[in-house]
């Protein structure tokens, strides 16, 4: 199961009771979201989607004999961590076809024509029947779970046809609960795992401790998707282009929430003149769009609505759409990245393999590259607008400090990279 979602560990045991309880909550969630789906769209995606999926999945699969390996994303985030073991896969395996699954609609909704797989298809809901029709109608070869992916159903189903299953780009903690003294059910669950692939050594170490052998550091693939994402060809886009054209810093502020705005708009007026500020929501609902151009009142325009012309009069670009922030990046002297006045850091590695030094808040501890780039200087935490303003003022002032530790953050990248060659080498060990 999912541990970012609804169900706590708790209900993630091989012991008969605790196996009762997760069936039940399993079952009892799954209703939830029936029952609400009319009232709220991301429930009604997730049920719609899963609807007759059986048989939509028999009807693609009819016929096709060719090897399968399954490849299992929570989400978007996870996708993007996934996407290069993917792609190498495809690379040394031709004649496999890639089965690719989603917890989440944030997910398939994005990436369900994605041409690098084959089949793209909802998980199931994490039923014994659902895991056993699942695994029967794939029979994959092998199956790969990207990060955070410990469904029970259908980890015990794999084990039981002998199907290797791996967890790739995982992070533990010594807070969770695998690690309690009171933890040993739930460690039962890592034990399904042929091998799970950690971001760190820490993790290993963890893991070893709690009596889970097969594991080994291979690092993180994102690391390899921001760089693909970094050497690879820009793309056309002439309002963007038109916007930065007069050469003025230009801020990237991405996948940022209302409060990361608030911290944003004293700086930005006092830097008004001086400064090119592209602003990317990572909500773009309507409502939150207008709440952005109220907070920013002054010369903003929204990317789906300006011209080469108007952009250019304008010192704010608001990005409503999804998908160009890691072209933005491209174009940016200095990032800020939201979400660490909330629940937690959004992705810092797309900025960094551009090579600008990050701004964020103070929620970033779970995340390891976020520690690194802190420790190395080139990521500055903030506190309040006043921090804002402080740090940014010495980096516009004097453009060589932003440009130094911006090359400090790529070349971090760089050294992190290589996660995706070390994981497959082991994979087509496995396959032989």
């Amino acid at each position: 199961m999912r541990t970012s979602t609804f169900l706590p560990h708790a209900f993630r045991f091989s012991a008969p009771l605790p196996l009762l309880l997760y069936s039940l909550a399993i079952r009892l969630y799954g209703l939830l979201l029936r029952l609400v789906a009319p009232f709220v769209p991301k429930a009604k995606l997730w049920t719609e989607g899963r609807r007759n999926l059986f048989a939509r999945m028999q009807h693609a699969l009819a016929g096709d004999s060719a090897p399968k390996v399954w490849f299992h994303c929570a989400s978007l985030g996870e996708f993007e961590q996934g996407r290069p073991l993917m792609e190498a896969y495809r690379q040394q395996f031709p004649e496999h076809r890639i089965v690719l699954t989603f917890f989440s609609p944030s997910g398939y909704e994005v990436r369900h024509n994605w041409p690098g797989a084959d089949y793209v298809f909802y998980l199931p809901l994490d039923t014994a029947s659902n895991a056993c029709a699942f695994v029967s109608a794939v029979r994959p070869k092998l199956a790969v779970f990207v990060k955070y992916e410990f469904w029970y159903h259908h980890l015990a189903e794999l084990k039981r046809h002998n199907i290797p299953v791996v967890c790739v780009s995982a992070i533990f903690r010594p807070d969770q609960i695998f690690f309690k003294p009171w933890g040993g059910f739930f460690r039962q669950i890592l034990g399904l795992f042929s091998h799970i692939f950690t971001q760190d050594q820490e993790s290993v170490v963890l893991l070893r401790r709690a009596g889970v052998t097969r594991a080994s550091a291979a690092g993180d693939t994102r690391f390899d998707t921001v760089l693909g994402t970094a050497a690879a060809a820009a793309k056309n886009l002439p309002v963007v282009a038109a916007f930065v054209a007069d050469a003025a810093p230009v801020l990237v502020a991405g996948s940022v929430w209302q409060p990361d705005v608030e911290v944003l708009v004293p700086a930005l007026q006092r830097w008004s003149q001086e400064l090119r500020t592209i602003v990317a929501p990572h909500e773009i609902s309507e409502s939150h769009l207008q709440q952005v151009e109220q907070a920013l009142a002054g010369q903003v325009v929204r990317y789906s609505q300006a011209t080469t012309e108007t952009v250019a009069q304008a010192r704010v670009l608001l990005i409503d759409n999804i998908g160009l922030l890691r072209e933005l990046y491209r174009v940016g002297n200095i990032a800020y990245i939201g979400g660490a006045f909330g629940k937690g850091l959004h992705n810092t590695l797309e900025a960094a393999a551009f090579g600008l030094p990050l701004l964020f808040g103070p929620r970033y501890e779970k995340f390891r590259e976020a520690r690194d780039l802190v420790a190395s200087g080139s990521a500055v935490v903030v506190h309040d607008a006043n921090e804002v303003q402080a740090q940014l003022e010495p980096w516009l002032t004097n453009p060589a400090t932003p440009q130094q530790l911006g090359a400090q953050a790529r070349a971090y990248v760089h050294r992190e990279a290589g996660a995706t060659d070390r994981i497959m080498q082991a994979l087509r060990t496995m396959l032989t």
